[in-house]
């Protein structure tokens, strides 16, 4: 009940005055169908009885039947009005509500989308928003017109018949609902498994094919397709189940429906050998409960679609119920950059509560300096990137650009004012100048390809076959590594902000592309405050400051030559990473 509440008010949407005009007309045609519906055992009545009584003129009883088939087809022609009004109303619901979870799902934490499968968030999705209009239409035009009906015939009976038959008519609806509700439970059970599995098995497959190159690398061909099998194999046996359950259902039901009618029909033909009831009352006992039957019928099938239809929608609302981890404060204020000074204070923060990453962790980075972050792995580098652009909140303490907390700011605020190429670049599967115009929306050609001069990737764009509008495939595969890293600098170049973040943003890079492109990085970088991760000593010695972190503290900050003459952990690193280096030139020398 408490997900068809969250629902029935998108059968009244507010502001919508068309909307509301479609839902009571359809509701009227609801009404006029459900009175031809009543009316058509009586036409057929009258044409058996014209024809098995005294002598009745052709002329009359053929009019009757025409009248009875001009019935039927004004039957027709309201249900299918009826669908044609509401339609605009049920995907008018759809799209608001599908709108809705796809700006929550983006509202969601980091650390959400890390432990979620897409294939299966798409697909609860999809289910869910589908299921919508189907409610909607079930609800007003399946059940309400059928307990009508029920009343109705319940009426006609009782002054026809007496109230035996009204009786039996309602105990048998009423065993044939039960009935269906206990069986339809159970299925219901069975539903949800199949779901599962089947949402196994979508995310399985979208992971194994967004991993299609690391499958390669490992010849895992088979080991995917056995592991894809066995997901199927499951949701095979689960619908398989769910399939045969259908069947004793359908079984049931038919069971009961056609008891009903030997009953009724035994009953009227009785009456009939009595001489109190005529061929006529027979053949109209017999319409109605068909009458009644076949919206019964339907009714197995349309509370069968409303259990699976509230279960995706329960999945759905459970992404809507689920609590954003970063969220804005009631009165958060955009975010006022005038120099650009950024500082941690006192920050504490572990992606998990039994391991903290940063304890304490105090840095200043002054307006338009540049700050390097280096340090061993793990040691919390990437993690203060994720924590200025609020990915997550910090356990204690506190981060502020210009003296303004972050958290007291908007978070559309605080992400336009910086600018990130990051490690890892992935792009959509669109058009290059797509890619680089995310990075200010309305951008004009001029201003992406003056994005893409400044990241030097303007002349290979300009050598494809079909210029800005190359395709650049799903994540940017089409693209090489230093393809991708120019075309992230390019979108932050058409971005233009005043702070700016390079998450190691050449480490995938071989030397030759890594110097290229770190000297557009240096460029880029000039009157902004830039913060540095770096793993690579040799792409930051340039850096106004160096900020060595272990185990989340600052252990060392300084000049690059100030810290090679103090000889501590960064000394050490760097005469690590420079024995490498050498070793890589002797090798490359002796081949």
């Amino acid at each position: 009940m408490r997900t068809m509440l969250r629902f029935l008010p998108m059968l009244w949407p507010a502001g919508e005055r068309e909307l509301k005009a479609r839902v009571i007309a359809a509701v009227l045609l609801v009404l006029a169908g459900a009175a031809v519906a009543l009316v058509l055992p009586f036409a057929y009545k009258a044409v058996i009885a014209g024809m098995s009584g005294d002598a009745v003129a052709y002329g009359v009883v053929a009019t009757m039947v025409l009248a009875y088939a001009g019935a039927r087809f004004t039957g027709v022609l309201s249900d299918n009005l009826r669908n044609a009004l509401f339609e605009k109303v049920g995907q008018n619901a759809a799209r608001r509500l599908a709108g809705q979870v796809f700006r929550h799902i983006h509202d969601l934490s980091l650390r959400f989308h890390l432990e979620r499968r897409t294939g299966s968030l798409t697909k609860i999705v999809e289910r869910g928003t589908k299921s919508i209009d189907m409610m909607l239409y079930f609800l007003l035009f399946n059940i309400a017109p059928t307990f009508i009906e029920l009343a109705a015939i319940c009426v006609i009976f009782f002054v026809k018949f007496g109230a035996g038959l009204v009786a039996a008519t309602l105990a048998m609806v009423a065993v044939y609902i039960t009935f269906t509700r206990v069986v339809t439970d159970w299925r219901a059970k069975l539903q949800r498994e199949m779901n599962d599995v089947d949402n196994k098995a979508i995310g399985r497959a979208v992971d194994s094919l967004l991993n299609y190159e690391t499958v390669k690398y490992f010849g895992a061909e088979e080991r995917e397709a056995r592991r894809y099998d066995d997901a199927i194999s499951a949701f095979t046996r689960a619908a398989t189940r769910n399939e045969t359950s259908l069947a004793w259902l359908n079984i049931g039901q038919a069971l009961i429906t056609n008891m009903m009618m030997a009953g009724a029909m035994v009953f009227t033909v009785w009456g009939w050998s009595r001489g109190r009831f005529t061929p006529g009352d027979v053949v109209l006992v017999n319409s109605l409960l068909m009458q009644l039957f076949r919206p019964l019928d339907m009714l197995g099938w349309v509370y069968r679609s409303i259990r699976q239809g509230l279960i995706d929608m329960e999945a759905m609302f459970g992404l809507l119920d689920t609590p954003a981890e970063v969220v804005d404060k009631p009165a958060a204020e955009p975010l006022r950059v005038t120099r650009g000074e950024v500082r941690f204070e006192g920050v504490r923060f572990g992606y998990e509560p039994e391991r903290e990453i940063l304890e304490g962790l105090d840095l200043t980075i002054p307006a338009g300096t540049s700050c390097a972050i280096v340090g061993p792995s793990g040691a919390g580098k990437s993690t203060l990137a994720r924590l200025l652009y609020r990915f997550y909140d910090p356990t204690a303490g506190r981060i502020a650009i210009d003296g303004q907390d972050i958290s007291d700011v908007t978070q559309r605020s605080l992400r336009s004012v910086i600018g990130i190429v990051p490690q890892d670049t992935v792009l959509f599967n669109d058009t290059i100048g797509y890619n680089i115009a995310y990075g200010r929306d309305g951008a004009s050609q001029q201003q992406i390809q003056a994005a893409a001069k400044g990241a030097a990737i303007d002349s290979f764009i300009r050598s494809l076959p079909d210029g800005y509008e190359s395709m650049v495939g799903e994540r940017g595969l089409k693209l090489s590594g230093g393809e991708k890293q120019r075309v992230a600098i390019a979108r932050t170049l058409l971005k233009n902000p005043p702070l700016l973040v390079l998450d190691e943003a050449t480490s995938a890079l071989d030397s030759r592309t890594e110097e290229a492109i770190q000297q557009t990085l240096d460029r880029i970088a000039e009157s902004r405050t830039t913060i540095m991760i770096a793993h690579r000593l040799s792409t930051v010695v340039h850096a106004d400051q160096i900020v060595v972190l272990e185990d989340g503290q600052v252990v060392e900050r300084g000049t690059h030559d100030a810290l090679l003459a103090r000889g501590g952990l960064y000394a050490e690193l760097w005469a690590r990473q420079a024995a490498e280096r050498s070793e890589q030139v002797t090798a490359e020398a002796a081949e």
